[in-house]
């Protein structure tokens, strides 16, 4: 190297210290007149070359230990980039490198903590799978008995397997076990025991919030069944995917297949030797191969399969031939063998524990829909398992003094020897409510499984209520209003004095004018009892005789939805409704239990406060309490002043309408009378303040489930609302009530407005304030008695009858005692007509009651398919009281 580069110029100063701007530190780089940083007091001799840029990045990679990079790691921070002074053991932020490539781990980095996550996984499964215990089945299956007690807490019953044993796999005929593997789990025999897929998709829908699923293998089935609570939950997944591996590497098939049909619910009992005598009278061993295949058909929900419970027995069929036919692909029986199964091997019929009888069996059956609707983790096969001690809202005094009143009034009028043909097969459902609570006090089922009656009537979905449902319709018109007349710009509400034409076979209209028609074509004619034509009656009167043609005009002008969310509203299930477009959906077409009819009339009784009824207060399981058994919250669902609007009414059917055996009870009643075409079924729903109850009566053939006429029955022409069922319901309330004070119900307050019908006479209208009860009519003769003739209306200008429009009042008729039929909807005009229309200005005028007691007769309403000439025979379809 030249003596230049060696010598230092300008009096030895280091380079580029020649009085230029960059001062001491800095260096020339080239013609771009650039420089570079160089720790004070170093000197660039020929021993310390100065390096390229390329040599520069090349050291800072390999960690710069090059030219100046000694100097460069004593600095704080490393170079101008920021990087670490040298690697640490745990290279992140990663040395360097520059912006977010310094927290971007390496391929090593990412490949260690895979490594490390696995062997932390693999330690955890392997600790978990030593740590799982299997207790011997012997111990899995010990009886436990659910105990229900009443709502004062004293014990009702206990419910328990008591002929549960466990069999060996020998004692089980290979047909059941052949079945079972065919509709259950095919590839049994050959599979690990785990559906991988199955649990991924139920941790997938568990996780999502969505419905859950059931084990897929046998296995798991049996791990279920045997192990674990019903709860659906990700822990007990995880536990079910543990012991389901331990159970199917340390136990041969054939003890993990005894183990589950020893563990599995068949419906009538635990274990396939309950389920073969329960079903069919035999042990397990003798089970041929239609009845195993029928038994296995249970296995995926008994509820839904069992052929002995109403509802089930086609779909349990088609599953029994799809059994049969899948045990043949599968090659677990031979297509010979199937073909021996030609009919259907129908069930023994059940014989319930003596415990059960009685009302006992339909009260824990309530119980447990109800407990099961409220907690998704007690499904049937859990209760079946017991250890449950469940508080029910049930008053034995109040069960007991409801099925006596059934059984008195069924002994006192039903003569099955005596009438055979019609006295048979008669049924009877009630509930009581207490409104604003919704404790359900009180049932009645039916005559007790001891009798092989199985059904809860007091549960029944399909029983038309009749005109029971005629006071959802006036609370829809006086909450929501009509779509005949506007106030503001909505539909105008009216009150119980509006007036409605009542003839028979009235035309009905739509709220635009149009006529409605029927499915021959012709304007649909609507159709009462009796043939009489009492002209234009308020919806009060309407409702005390239970006129079917002003309701049926009602519901057009209010909207069917609108009645049916009202109705919904006060308790009655959404699924109950039949079309709400049809033009006898206000008459009670409608299938409603007695325990949500009781439930919708409680809502009057508590000024329009809504509960949903429950019957059970608190369920334990293992001494701890389960959540979600709170009592309902109330809703308002109506206004108060509409339901005591509607309860006024009601009031006055129970007093001077198709109801009046309940005036007997001797305090404020209200309640309606319900009866359907061709007399199928009579209602009467009623309530105090302090109490709900409806009582329904209907004949059935519980072997073919067909509906039978009520005609002829105790001997009467024709049963209705007002008769037996009223009958039952003022004995079971005088004892029910015997302790409680009387108490009368909220003075109605105004509401709505007086809004006719199109067509009504100006003259005759009712008080436009909401009175009292009617006191025009007091008494409904019995079918049959003499018509008292219809008043005549004259038309005349807007004014006040018998206060200032001389001349224009109704005509009188002839002094009688005789009042219109009740009934049905049907069939009375008017009644005894009154000389004063307005109560409070007419002194002692009125009528005095009668004293006689009343039988009112039924209505029928026609359907919409009917012409305008009546059909001959009967009247259509519901009708009521």
């Amino acid at each position: 190297m030249s003596e230049r580069r060696r010598r230092s110029p300008n009096g030895g100063q280091p380079p580029g210290d020649s009085g230029r701007p960059m001062g001491a530190g800095q260096d020339e780089l080239g013609s771009e007149g650039l420089g570079r940083r160089r720790p004070p007091g170093v000197r660039e001799t020929a021993q310390q070359p100065r390096m390229t840029r390329a040599e520069m990045r090349k050291a800072a990679q390999k960690g710069g230990k090059r030219g100046g990079a000694e100097s460069a790691g004593a600095g704080a921070g490393g170079d101008r980039g920021g990087k670490p002074g040298k690697k640490r053991f745990i290279d992140y932020p990663r040395f360097g490198r520059q912006g977010f490539r310094r927290w971007l781990p390496s391929w090593r980095q990412w490949l260690t903590a895979f490594l490390l996550v696995f062997a932390a996984c693999v330690g955890t499964v392997f600790f978990i799978y030593q740590s799982t215990t299997i207790p011997p089945l012997k111990d899995l299956v010990k009886d436990q008995n659910n105990i229900y007690y009443w709502a004062d807490g004293t014990e009702m019953t206990r419910k328990g397997e008591t002929n549960r044993q466990i069999v060996e796999l020998a004692d089980i005929s290979p047909n059941l076990q052949n079945a079972v593997i065919a509709a259950e789990n095919s590839t049994f025999r050959t599979d690990s025991g785990v559906d991988p897929m199955g649990m991924a998709r139920a941790v997938y829908n568990m996780a999502k919030g969505g419905q859950t699923q059931g084990a897929s293998t046998i296995t798991q089935q049996y791990v279920k069944n045997a192990y674990l609570s019903q709860e659906q939950t990700l822990d007990r997944k995880v536990k079910e995917f543990f012991i389901t591996l331990k159970v199917n590497q340390e136990y041969e098939k054939p003890e993990i297949l005894k183990g589950y049909l020893n563990t599995s619910w068949f419906g009538r009992g635990t274990g396939a030797q309950a389920a073969a005598q329960a079903y069919y009278g035999v042990n397990a061993k003798d089970l041929d191969l239609c009845q195993s295949a029928m038994l296995a058909g249970l296995l995926k929900g008994a509820n839904l399969y069992d052929p002995s419970i109403k509802g089930n027995h086609d779909r349990a069929v088609d599953r029994w031939n799809w059994i049969l036919k899948r045990m043949v692909e599968t090659k677990n029986t031979t297509p010979e063998e199937r073909a021996k199964c030609t009919t259907f091997p129908e069930p023994i019929k059940k014989v319930p524990p003596t415990n059960m009888n009685g009302e006992i069996s339909y009260l824990v059956d309530v119980a447990n829909r109800y407990i099961m609707s409220k907690d998704a983790n007690i499904n049937a096969q859990a209760l079946e398992k017991g250890g449950y001690k469940i508080y029910t809202t049930f008053e034995k005094d109040k069960v007991d003094a409801l099925k006596k009143a059934v059984d008195d009034v069924k002994g006192e009028t039903l003569n099955v020897q005596k009438r055979p043909d019609n006295d048979n097969f008669v049924q009877f459902g009630a509930a009581s409510i207490r409104p604003g609570d919704g404790a359900l006090v009180a049932i009645y089922g039916g005559d007790g499984v001891e009798n092989q009656h199985f059904d809860n009537n007091a549960d029944a979905q399909g029983v038309q209520v009749g005109s029971t449902f005629k006071p959802f319709v006036l609370a829809a018109a006086m909450q929501v209003g009509v779509q005949t007349a506007t106030e503001n710009g909505k539909p105008k509400r009216i009150n119980a004095d509006s007036r409605y034409l009542a003839d028979d076979l009235s035309e009905i209209r739509k709220p635009d004018g149009s006529l409605v028609m029927g499915d021959d074509g012709k304007p649909y004619r609507q159709k009462n009892e009796d043939k009489r034509k009492p002209g234009y009656v308020s919806l009060r009167q309407a409702m005390q005789w239970s006129y079917n043609v002003p309701f049926v005009q009602l519901n057009q002008d209010v909207g069917g939805p609108n009645v049916a969310n009202i109705a919904e509203a006060m308790g009655v299930r959404k699924e109950s409704f039949v079309d709400t477009k049809t033009a006898t959906f206000p008459l009670g077409t409608s299938g409603i239990s007695p325990i949500r009819m009781a439930d919708a009339y409680a809502t009057l009784a508590a000024s329009g406060k809504q509960t949903d009824p429950y019957s059970v207060t608190k369920v334990e399981w293992q001494g701890a309490a389960r959540p979600g058994f709170n009592k309902p919250e109330a809703k308002q669902a109506l206004e108060p002043v509409v339901a005591d609007n509607v309860t006024d009414v009601l009031v006055n059917v129970a007093k001077n309408g198709t109801g009046q055996k309940a005036s007997t009870l001797g305090r404020p009643v209200a309640g309606k009378t319900g009866t359907t075409d061709e007399n199928k079924s009579a209602w009467w729903v009623g309530y105090t303040p302090q109490l709900a109850t409806s009582v329904a009566m209907w004949r059935e053939d519980p072997s073919a489930h067909n509906r039978l006429s009520l005609n002829g029955t105790g001997g009467k022409e024709s049963i209705h609302g007002g008769d037996i069922p009223t009958d039952i319901f003022t004995r079971y309330m005088k004892v029910a009530l015997a302790n409680e004070k009387k108490m009368d119900f909220p003075a109605p307050q105004p509401v709505g407005s007086q809004v006719d019908s199109s067509g009504a006479p100006s003259t005759a209208s009712p008080t436009t304030s909401p009175s009292a009860t009617e006191t025009m009519a007091t008494n409904a003769p019995e079918t049959g008695a003499p018509q008292p003739p219809v008043p005549t209306m004259t038309q005349g200008p807007s004014c006040v009858p018998g206060v200032d429009c001389p001349g224009t009042v109704p005509t009188p008729p002839p002094a009688t005692k005789t009042n219109p039929p009740g009934g049905g909807g049907g069939g009375g005009g008017g009644g005894s007509s009154p000389t004063c229309l307005i109560p409070g200005l007419c002194g002692s005028s009125q009528p005095a009651p009668s004293s006689s007691s009343a039988s009112p007769s039924s209505s029928k309403t026609n359907k919409p398919s009917q012409s305008s000439t009546p059909p001959p025979g009967g009247g259509p379809q519901g009708a009521a009281p």
